[in-house]
């Protein structure tokens, strides 16, 4: 997957922070570290640590790894899990650190940013990532995404990942189902229907066009299935629903009450996704 660095990086998040004095570098005994507690990444590549603990006993650590004091016991990792533990793999006894004091949230925050600027986080750590500033800094898709220096569509495609079954999640960490496609998945309602969507996607191999055709039909039989459980309704609006759904790839709802036309969105995500395509933002 081809993930873009941060347009902006941590300056964005923290621009009131004055230029930072120099700062001391500590050797800290390995045994005295433990992994950051708010750590998004959750995939760790083995061959990719054996390839960083080789460039490591060749030529050292060039970035110190960043550590807070722990109330409990020696030092958390702030940034810098992957040296820490390639240091592991070396049975390195003490590691160059620059020692900060932070509190919980700032120590989140660093912790999200830092892997944010890596290419390796799994899709769905990126997603989740996203979704923890969002909440812990209590801002909108947009104003994350201008922070980021990226698109809204892109924060928002993203976040719908975390919409997905857990089962459809693991088949998107796995590498066994791309994340364009595990999107079109959510165009069906049911989790059974996408469950089922998702390792027929797997099993036939579909292209991206395949899957857009093959989403359509899907749609189409669940319509039609809905169709004979429900009252029978104008022919022209189930259409339109129909095709709200194929064009924007969201579970979309429409009802209609007289003269006045609603349009049901599953969630925030979902809306913002409809409003990007419309080219609408949230600024008007």
């Amino acid at each position: 997957m081809n993930h873009h660095g941060l347009g902006r990086g941590m300056a964005a998040f923290f621009p009131e922070e004055e230029k930072l004095e120099i700062e001391v570098v500590e050797e800290i005994a390995l045994d005295q570290l433990r992994p950051n507690p708010y750590q998004p990444r959750k995939v760790f590549d083995e061959a990719a640590l054996d390839e960083l603990a080789q460039s490591i006993e060749k030529n050292g650590i060039f970035q110190p790894i960043l550590v807070r004091k722990s109330s409990v016991f020696g030092y958390e990792i702030i940034a810098g899990e992957r040296r820490f533990r390639a240091s592991q793999k070396l049975k390195k006894e003490t590691v160059p650190c620059i020692v900060r004091q932070l509190a919980d949230e700032e120590m989140m925050q660093i912790a999200v940013l830092e892997n944010l600027q890596r290419e390796d986080l799994t899709p769905l750590e990126e997603a989740q990532s996203y979704d923890t500033l969002m909440k812990q800094l209590n801002i909108t898709q947009e104003q994350l995404a201008q922070r980021l220096g990226k698109s809204r569509s892109y924060i928002a495609n993203y976040l719908r990942l975390l919409s997905l079954p857990p089962a459809i999640q693991e088949m998107v960490t796995n590498k066994e189902l791309a994340v364009g496609k595990a999107r079109a998945v959510l165009g069906l309602k049911s989790e059974k229907e996408q469950l089922a969507f998702a390792k027929k996607i797997i099993a036939e191999q579909w292209n991206a066009r395949e899957v857009e055709q093959h989403l359509k039909e899907w749609q189409e039989k669940a319509l039609s299935k809905k169709q004979k459980e429900q009252k029978a309704r104008s022919i022209y609006e189930e259409k339109i629903e129909n095709e709200l759904r194929h064009k924007f790839q969201i579970p979309v709802e429409l009802k209609r009450k007289g003269k006045k036309v609603e349009l049901l969105f599953a969630d925030d995500s979902d809306f913002a996704t409809f409003l990007d395509q419309l080219e609408i933002g949230e600024g008007g």
